[in-house]
């Protein structure tokens, strides 16, 4: 707060004429005039410039604390647009109209049906193929069935309603769509215990002992919420014992990441090593959970020297740490301490999410300094064109970003409870009625996994970074444009000359596909890409046995045809299991022949100097 109203103190002021200055003589105005030397006067006026600054920002801060980062002139916006629309659009009006009136005459005659037994009683509306709540067979008998069709009938009608109007802006239309479909998700039958017959039907069977655990656990979950607590069940998950558990060591650390490097299991390695670079949005330990789950244990017993980047979790102190710190002290302060443990050796560069979007604007400055110490390039879900990032750019305008950015400005950072509201609100369905239904209503707790706990162990984001990636890199479109600078210049991704594997994951809700696949249009180089079932976590943590999960891949070079999303789905072949084998071996195709393992750390270096990994940064809360 000091410095914000230092920096506008510190502003030179403008000169103003005074609406009743005499202006008919121009030898007096050409005549010298007396320099004012009332400084207290404008001295007041950039006070008060200041304290108004201070007082909206405090505003909107306090603001934010109740809508979960969400900006109300921006919704408000967003509905004055769609609400004067759709009142000058007579014709639509009236196809509004007609839609109700045949969906009703529909919806009568399935009453009809469902009543007199005679005829077909077919469902007159099916739900989305991803809407799972009315699928069981308790939701097919009377009267639950017509409580559900009539509640589809009512999401279809208000989706046709908020959508193909007019002069709405695509943004504004999205965001009235998605903001109804969260309030009808509101009312929907499945999650009241009086109109949702499987909970009727279980709360019969347990004589009511659902309810009352539900009750419990609700209880439960709001305490821990309040005092800061982890989930029921995460404590069976400690770091560093059951998760983050691969062994290894601390070979640096800086002011923002620790680097570890894993211990071989394998008498001899592949030259190259793995330099592994994950979002500081998340612990690093996604990609090493349990032992049967972890990535990382997979590339090292398949020959390969791993080294993981830790990110420090920022405090208020580390307000002013910007993209270009991230890039300097992260992956290039990796890369120079590998080089000098394997001096002469090229680099597999790994990046998930918006670890992987730093590694391209990495990796980009690399190729046009010159510097080709990357062998391969691996991006894991990750974005480096963000014209299609998915419902997360329902949150991105001006207005959202100027009430986010008061938000941050006065903690320093944007909190892991805020961040994770956002993301719950995208899939309320899966991550908020879901756990309603079935903790509170149910009574019945989902069993804790590996997965699940990291996903509670959140981490903050500092305030000028996380402001510089929303606007540079969402709101601007800078690095896929060509005007985001590294280095003080800017990077292009047509830099990048190493060859490039990246994933995407059918129904990743962070990093669509289609979004990821954009590499194609800015590199020139090859490019295999691999599309992986599951969703932004689950897809990339797809473990060794799993029958669940399957993958498409192709490869294209440098000259071919460039081949869009629907045609690579046609013809890149399906593979059933996990993708990890696939990229091993795209690894060991771009690798040199195998040779000893080097030292953990510096050679020379005494390793009981060095501390165990996890390390101590995955620690902080």
């Amino acid at each position: 707060m000091k410095t914000k109203t230092a920096a506008i103190a510190s502003l030179e002021p403008v000169p103003k004429r005074e609406p009743g200055a005499n202006r008919s003589s121009a030898a007096a105005s050409a005549k010298p005039q007396p320099v004012s030397t009332n400084l207290g006067v404008e001295r007041d006026a950039y006070s008060v410039t200041a304290l108004s600054d201070i007082i909206d920002r405090s505003l909107h801060a306090a603001a934010a604390r109740f809508t979960l980062g969400l900006s109300p002139a921006a919704l408000t916006e967003a509905y004055l647009d769609w609400a004067t629309h759709l009142t000058f659009s007579p014709g639509k009006q009236l196809q509004l109209i007609d839609k109700a009136a045949r969906k009703a005459l529909r919806f009568n005659s399935y009453l009809r049906c469902c009543a007199t037994e005679r005829g077909s009683s077919e469902a007159c509306i099916l739900p989305l193929p991803q809407d799972r709540r009315f699928a069981g067979p308790d939701w097919q008998r009377w009267p639950y069935n017509a409580l559900h069709q009539a509640f589809l009938l009512q999401q279809q009608w208000w989706h046709n309603a908020t959508t193909d109007i007019r002069g709405v802006t695509t943004q504004h239309e999205n965001i009235v769509s998605f903001v109804a479909r969260q309030l009808l998700d509101v009312i929907s039958p499945s999650n009241w215990p009086l109109t949702n017959p499987e909970v009727l039907r279980f709360t019969r069977e347990t004589r009511g002992a659902n309810l009352i655990r539900g009750f419990h656990n609700f209880v439960e979950d709001w305490e821990r919420a309040v005092s800061g607590k982890r989930p029921i069940g995460a404590e069976r998950f400690v770091v560093g014992r059951d998760v983050a558990a691969t062994p290894g060591k601390v070979v640096y650390r800086n002011r923002l990441i620790e680097l570890i490097q894993y211990t071989p299991t394998t008498p001899q390695v592949h030259p190259e090593p793995v330099l592994i670079v994950p979002a500081w949005i998340m612990k690093y330990y996604i990609l090493d959970l349990s032992p049967k789950n972890s990535l990382v244990k997979y590339l090292v017993d398949q020959g390969f020297t791993v080294f993981m980047i830790s990110w420090r979790n920022p405090g208020p102190e580390d307000r002013d740490l910007g993209m270009e710190d991230y890039r300097t002290l992260g992956p290039m302060a990796a890369m120079d301490h590998i080089s000098s443990v394997m001096p002469e050796r090229q680099i597999h560069a790994v990046g998930y999410c918006l670890g992987g979007t730093l590694l391209s604007i990495t990796a980009a400055a690399m190729g046009r300094d010159g510097d080709e110490r990357l062998k391969s390039i691996t991006l894991l879900a990750s974005q480096t064109d963000f014209t299609e990032a998915g419902e997360l750019m329902l949150f991105i305008n001006e207005s959202q970003l100027s009430f986010l950015e008061d938000m941050m400005w006065e903690q320093g950072f944007l909190d892991a409870k805020q961040m994770a509201g956002a993301f719950q609100i995208l899939r309320s369905n899966d991550l908020i009625w879901s756990k309603v239904i079935h903790e509170y209503l149910m009574g019945e707790r989902a069993p804790m996994t590996d997965l699940m706990a990291w996903n509670a162990d959140a981490t903050r984001m500092p305030y000028r970074m996380h402001s510089e990636y929303l606007r540079r890199l969402f709101f601007n479109n800078d690095l896929a444009e060509g005007r985001f600078r590294a280095g003080g210049q800017p990077v292009v991704l047509t830099d990048i000359r190493a060859p490039i594997f990246a994933v995407g994951t059918v129904w990743d809700h962070v990093a669509p596909w289609r979004s990821t696949y954009k590499i194609h249009l800015q590199t020139g180089n090859g490019i295999t890409y691999l599309l992986t079932t599951g969703g932004h976590n689950a897809g990339i943590v797809s473990v060794i046995g799993r029958t669940d999960r399957s993958f498409q891949v192709l490869s294209s070079k440098h000259d071919e045809a460039y081949i869009d999303p629907d045609t690579y789905l046609m013809r890149a072949p399906r593979k059933e299991g996990s993708w990890w084998p696939q990229w091993a071996s795209w690894l060991r195709e771009h690798s040199g022949a195998s040779a000893l393992p080097p030292p953990l750390g510096v050679p020379g270096q005494n390793q009981d100097s060095l501390q165990d990994a996890p390390g101590a940064y995955v620690l902080q809360d």
